[in-house]
């Protein structure tokens, strides 16, 4: 692997904005292909980040930070590959956002960092956002998956509201509607009738990939739960 590779998968892990967008540079000038450098050097640091803040061995502080490093390298490496003519790892869009009422967006950020390591586009809406803002924003982007969290026993209702809104428009069909945050389960999720439901932020990714090669062939519509304890 390239050094400058390396050195930007252990800038992100520390957290280092500056360097890992230097780094992200110095690798495009290098002649180092983007992809290449998003999986070895972006992608590989948010999966360990990802994994040993599940363990414990690291806090939402550090998480913030590998994600903000993350992101800025990610937003040069991947303007590079359109640049280029490329649509790189495009694996979809997703419409990410924390629900109306709540304004908690760890572990949003964390989804968002990573899927877009993973070659998900990722239209970051932020927090309190309403049901038609997400719907809205589907649309217009063309996204295929609507992300939805919650960290907050009282925003719960908006996620019903937001499939039940889709339902009303007769538009249901068109999106994968998926949970996460504290208070989702799996439980909740069947019974709102949306379309999946991860425990983690490195399972989100899975999860969203199942969906669109469930929605490419036209499979089952029983919602896809992962990592759940509790399933």
């Amino acid at each position: 692997m390239s050094d400058l590779i390396n050195k930007l998968y252990e800038a992100v892990i520390e957290g280092e904005e500056d360097d890992a967008l230097e780094i992200a540079k110095a690798s495009i000038e290098a002649g180092l292909e983007p992809l290449k450098v998003i999986r070895g050097g972006i992608q590989a640091a948010m999966d360990l980040m990802g994994d040993q803040f599940e363990n414990g061995e690291a806090f939402l502080p550090e998480l913030m930070l590998a994600g903000d490093a993350a992101t800025l390298a990610m937003e040069v490496l991947l303007a590079k590959i359109k640049e280029d003519g490329g649509e790189g790892a495009d694996s979809g869009t997703v419409v990410i956002g924390v629900m109306a009422g709540d304004h908690h967006d760890i572990g949003k950020n964390l989804v968002r960092a990573i899927l877009s390591a993973n070659g998900f586009k990722v239209i970051d809406l932020g927090i309190d956002v309403g049901v038609r803002d997400f719907i809205e924003t589907a649309k217009r982007e063309n996204a295929k998956i609507i992300a939805c969290s919650t960290l907050i026993t009282t925003s719960l209702p908006y996620q019903k509201e937001l499939i039940e809104t889709l339902d009303a428009m007769k538009i249901r069909e068109k999106y994968q509607v998926i949970l996460g945050g504290g208070p989702v389960t799996p439980q909740w999720t069947n019974m709102i009738k949306a379309d999946g439901y991860s425990n983690t932020a490195s399972e989100c990714v899975e999860l969203c990939k199942q969906l669109v090669s469930r929605d490419l062939e036209g499979g089952a519509a029983d919602p896809i739960i992962i990592g759940a304890l509790n399933a």
